[in-house]
């Protein structure tokens, strides 16, 4: 099904063609000619049923005994078919706001997620004959396509660069509208935006998620300042071998390297005593 053009004319000069067939009716009646006023006033009756209004903003399906005759998207006063049933479709911008969903995330943990699709209607006669009730197959769809975006993602992650559901929200997005306008193109509904409006773990396991995270963060804080603590104390020793300010022998080298590694690494405010060695 694609939207074609309907046939339609200008209501106003409907209107007008509505009285004069009144008036010829009521000089006919005047000159007792019954027959012709009842036949007038029977062709303005049946013209009469093809007069519709169409607000801005709105398509009018046009549909005729059964049959698709065509969509009016002008807004205004019009004469159509007469006695053809006329759909409203709605062309506004509008949201959909999802329902917390439950779901597990691509390792397992489950999570509440929901979002807001901002979509409109782009092809009347598809939202209205390829779908039953296409309000309801925009909520479904979406609430399908955020479960499976959403298991394809872990939640958070420390230990690699992969996209995250928490940290990567604009990219889930963008995959999130991608999947819901291949499911919503039958419709005839584009997707404008999505946006995730709520995100966490679900309740059962937030605490010790929550633990999880902050020895993960710990965990990779600490692997950072044994680095520069590495670098630190390797410097130190090639700029004082380089300067000959100190010579020093392997022992006392490694002792003057712990010590630099505890003092660097520890997370308190420690005083140590370093022991660099006699100087010769």
């Amino acid at each position: 099904m694609k939207e074609k053009k309907a046939l339609y004319m200008n209501g106003y000069l409907g209107v007008v063609v509505l009285l004069l067939l009144l008036a010829f009716a009521v000089v006919s009646f005047a000159e007792e000619n019954v027959i012709l006023a009842i036949i007038l006033v029977a062709v303005g009756a049946v013209l009469a049923t093809g007069i519709t209004i169409v607000q801005p903003n709105q398509s009018k399906v046009i549909i005729f005994f059964g049959d698709y005759l065509g969509s009016i998207r002008d807004s205004g006063l019009f004469m159509t078919i007469p006695f053809s049933t006329r759909r409203t479709v709605s062309l506004r911008v509008r949201n959909f706001n999802s329902k917390r969903l439950k779901v597990n995330d691509v390792e397992g943990n489950p999570i509440e997620i929901a979002a807001v699709i901002v979509f409109k209607v782009v092809d009347a006669a598809k939202a209205v004959f390829d779908v039953d009730q296409y309000e309801e197959f925009v909520e479904i769809q979406s609430e399908t396509a955020i479960r499976h975006v959403a298991t394809k993602y872990p939640y958070d992650t420390f230990t690699t660069e992969e996209i995250t559901l928490r940290g990567n929200a604009d990219e889930v997005s963008k995959e999130m509208a991608r999947e819901l306008q291949e499911r919503l193109s039958v419709a005839g509904v584009e997707v404008i935006e999505t946006r995730l409006t709520h995100l966490a773990y679900s309740t059962e396991i937030a605490s010790a998620m929550l633990q999880r995270q902050q020895a993960s963060a710990i965990l990779s804080a600490r692997k950072k300042i044994v680095e520069g603590a590495v670098s630190m104390a390797q410097m130190a020793v090639e700029q004082l071998d380089r300067d000959h300010v100190l010579e020093l022998d392997e022992e006392r080298k490694v002792n003057m390297v712990n010590n630099l590694m505890v003092a660097i690494i520890s997370d308190r405010g420690t005083q140590p005593v370093i022991n660099t060695g006699s100087l010769y």
